[in-house]
């Protein structure tokens, strides 16, 4: 009864969740309310907010999970906490995009770039995320190093991101953004790990 139970509380989340974005798809996120997505979906609006405390984090499901402090602090030993990022984002480039629909993602890419309300919370996510890694890095690097290695990290990442949107949105291919992700994120570790005074010539 427990796994019953539990698929279902799955099902009604993902409903939930496919309805808000056909809404948020047609008319924009801030033209959408929390009272027409759960009858959309045919739940009541404290169900609702069971499972998307906000409208936000409903949006925003995916943006900002990836556990950078929780990567570098189960990293193994020996390997350095850049390693651990760059072989963690080195494999979703390989495969992390695999079974995703290319325009399903970029509807959804849209939606979040055209809603200042969005950016403003995608922003907080980050920051709470830059934040946490931080704090395991100060164990290592102690509290003055820490915030602006992470603070460079996460710009990093945030661009690698933001370059990987705008590709699809400008009409590239799912495989075609995918390489060129992968290229990014090498490029990107390279200059983390050796310093902005190794970029000459890279990236041409």
């Amino acid at each position: 009864m427990t796994g019953l139970r539990e698929r279902k509380k799955e099902q009604t989340k993902q409903r939930i969740a496919a309805v808000a974005w056909r809404l948020f798809a047609d008319r924009g996120f801030d033209a959408v309310t929390v009272n027409e997505i759960a009858e959309a979906a045919e739940v009541a609006k404290a169900t609702l907010f069971t499972y998307f405390p906000t409208k936000e984090s409903l949006a925003l499901q995916g943006v900002g999970e990836d556990d950078l402090a929780g990567i570098v602090a189960g990293r193994p030993s020996g390997t350095s906490a850049l390693a651990a990022l760059r072989a963690h984002y080195r494999a979703f480039a390989a495969d992390g995009t695999a079974g995703l629909d290319r325009d399903t993602l970029v509807s959804r890419i849209r939606v979040i770039f055209d809603s200042p309300t969005l950016g403003n919370a995608a922003g907080g996510l980050l920051y709470r995320q830059r934040q946490a890694l931080a704090a395991v890095l100060a164990e290592e690097y102690g509290d003055a190093a820490a915030p602006l290695m992470a603070a460079q990290i996460a710009a990093s990442l945030l661009t690698l991101q933001e370059t990987f949107f705008h590709r699809l949105a400008g009409g590239a291919s799912l495989e075609d953004t995918r390489r060129g992700l992968a290229a990014d994120v090498e490029l990107a570790f390279d200059l983390l790990e050796h310093g902005l005074g190794q970029a000459h010539g890279k990236g041409r």
